[in-house]
């Protein structure tokens, strides 16, 4: 990664990183842009460059967890279907598991605000099709139709999964294991 690049993602995690300590301390609704890009010291319009949205500040640690896996799947060598859906699991928990307050903000902010948990259900939504997407072009058949259905039903349990971990830690944080938790397959 050149200088550039390196400045641009410092300042994009800056600014999310802002955004979340604002919203955590005085609500979404409540929090401006301007509050957000006043306190990443940079203006409304590079902030938006960054993020089009105040949604998208909230949801952008679970997408880099979820999008990033599934990038990372693509650039894996060839691997049994049960085998790389655990790995794309793992992948995500483990994602997950660096940043616990960040991801039960992500959840109280979701259950607070519609706007919120609408744009996390279509992130999730994004997260299957592309697994789906992987899977298929990963996938040996005759029958196109059964192998996307196959892929479409497996992108579909990895993700049941996921929620399911992460909810249940997310409700019983002193009791449940993100990584180590029995509902990983």
């Amino acid at each position: 990664m050149g200088l550039r690049e390196l400045k641009r993602e410092r300042t994009r995690r800056l600014i999310a990183d802002k955004a979340f300590e604002l919203f955590t301390d005085h609500g979404f609704g409540r929090t401006t842009v301007e509050q957000i890009a006043a306190a990443a010291e940079v203006g409304p319009s590079t902030l938006y460059r960054y993020f089009p949205t105040k949604e998208t500040l909230v949801l952008e640690f679970v997408e880099d967890c979820l999008l990033g896996a599934v990038a990372w799947f693509r650039e894996q060598p060839d691997v049994e279907l049960p085998d790389g859906l655990q790995a794309v699991i793992e992948r995500v928990l483990e994602q997950l598991d660096s940043n616990p307050d960040r991801v039960r903000a992500v959840f109280d902010l979701a259950a607070q605000t519609a706007s919120v948990s609408a744009h996390l259900n279509e992130m999730i939504w994004r997260f299957r099709n592309e697994l789906t997407d992987e899977l298929v072009r990963r996938s040996p058949g005759d029958d196109p139709r059964s192998v996307e259905f196959t892929a479409a039903l497996s992108a579909g349990i990895a993700m049941n999964i996921i929620e399911t971990v992460v909810r249940s830690w997310v409700e019983n944080p002193e009791t449940t294991e993100v990584r180590n938790s029995p509902a990983e397959p």
